[in-house]
């Protein structure tokens, strides 16, 4: 098993080429990753070895708490490593927030993330790292899917609206004057 890796960084396409002692080691790594050692004459990092039938792929971090967290998530079935790096990328603070107030939206706004996979990992993670808020698992009701559906065939994101409803009180308002509503939400982060 290979635990750390010291030496010297290659950007590839998808991967880093960590380069120790003449032997190239081909490790994934998350974007923010790459943006930090991309100049650096030399990388440390934490390895999280993952072995398959046909594969053993390196995976790397910075910190021994980016690995911690990323073994914590990828322990998440319906989770691989390739997910995992992604969600890790946003940093840990952030996922130790969105599991404890139950935040759909943050996982969900990771490709290949759905809102059922998104409240499967809170689901999960709560237990290791706590919880402050309740999720949400209930499904939309008829006038939240008409909104979703409106601003869809309008061209707005998924996650934008879904983060703009949650942070409107609806209750009140038409379906007509919450699309308007949720339009100037989403307009305003532009």
């Amino acid at each position: 098993m290979i635990n750390f890796l010291q030496g010297k960084p290659q950007i590839l396409k998808n991967k880093l080429l960590v380069i120790c002692n003449g032997v190239g080691y081909g490790v994934y790594v998350g974007s923010r990753v790459l943006s930090q050692v991309e100049n650096l004459p030399e990388v440390s990092l934490y390895i999280f070895t993952h072995v398959k039938e046909d594969k053993l792929d390196l995976y790397g971090f910075l910190s021994e708490q980016d690995l911690l967290m990323f073994e914590l998530i990828v322990s998440v079935s319906g989770v691989g490593p390739k997910i995992a790096i992604n969600i890790v990328d946003q940093g840990v603070n952030k996922i130790v927030d969105a599991v404890q107030n139950a935040k759909t939206t943050f996982f969900s706004a990771i490709p290949r993330i759905g809102k059922k996979l998104a409240q499967k990992i809170i689901i999960e993670l709560r237990s290791k790292l706590g919880s402050i808020k309740e999720l949400n698992l209930a499904p939309l009701s008829a006038k939240d899917r008409d909104i979703y559906d409106a601003l869809l065939a309008l061209g707005f994101e998924e996650h934008s609206i879904a983060i703009s409803l949650d942070k409107l009180n609806n209750k009140n308002l038409s379906t007509e004057e919450t699309i308007k509503e949720v339009i100037k939400l989403i307009s305003h982060k532009k």
